[in-house]
């Protein structure tokens, strides 16, 4: 199986080893024709408003989006989600608009308030998920059809599924933790033979709560 990253700026080699250490083979997507025989896609953390220039540079936008129109599994990551969010909330016009949420960015503060920390997610397995917060965005609003996977402590969402498209304010690429990008294979190889059920119908999660 073939998953691509989005290599267009960010963290994406760690993303494209994530995935070569479960068994899956990475493919640097930069262009339109690289999307080309894959069966999901990560797109990495990084610097969201760079990613967007270099999006469109590109002419990456489109292609994008008619991947995701298949049911073909996205995982976005801190500046990932960003790009995923149908709503930014300091005013800045949506990427790819795929994920019904609110997203504000750095809402942790500066570089140096970045931070680790575990995490229940009980969608990935009964032990807690550990990730790296960096300049991190937070999910401030949920829309209705969006699944809640992991809050913080203080009950803030930071990690969430609609349909094909996962997304988390964390890096689990960065912690060694691998349950995310299994996630994502699994629902790629589910989408790849609907024989055995697509990921856009499957694998529900109970919603845990939504931000306010």
């Amino acid at each position: 199986m073939k998953i691509g990253v989005l290599a267009l700026q960010g963290d994406f080699a760690e993303h494209a080893a994530m995935l070569d250490s479960i068994g899956v083979h990475p493919v640097e997507v930069r262009l339109p024709a690289d999307l080309d025989g894959i069966s999901g896609l990560c797109l990495p953390g990084g610097e969201s408003t760079t990613m967007r220039h270099l999006i469109d540079r590109w002419a990456l936008r489109q292609p994008l989006l008619e991947f995701a129109a298949t049911g073909a599994p996205i995982y976005g990551t801190c500046a990932g989600m960003i790009i995923l969010a149908r709503e930014i909330a300091d005013g800045d016009e949506p990427v790819l608009p795929l994920l019904d949420v609110t997203v504000r960015r750095n809402a942790f503060g500066r570089q140096l308030d970045s931070f680790e920390g575990e995490l229940p997610v009980p969608l990935v397995g009964d032990t807690p998920v550990r990730g790296v917060f960096i300049r991190a965005p937070v999910i401030e609003r949920v829309g209705p059809g969006v699944d809640v996977m992991a809050t913080l402590d203080d009950g803030r969402v930071v990690a969430v599924r609609e349909r094909n498209i996962v997304a988390t304010a964390f890096h689990p690429e960065l912690a060694g933790e691998p349950r995310f990008h299994r996630l994502i294979a699994t629902m790629a190889a589910e989408h790849d033979d609907p024989g055995e059920g697509s990921g856009r119908r499957h694998h529900p999660t109970r919603r845990a709560g939504s931000a306010k």
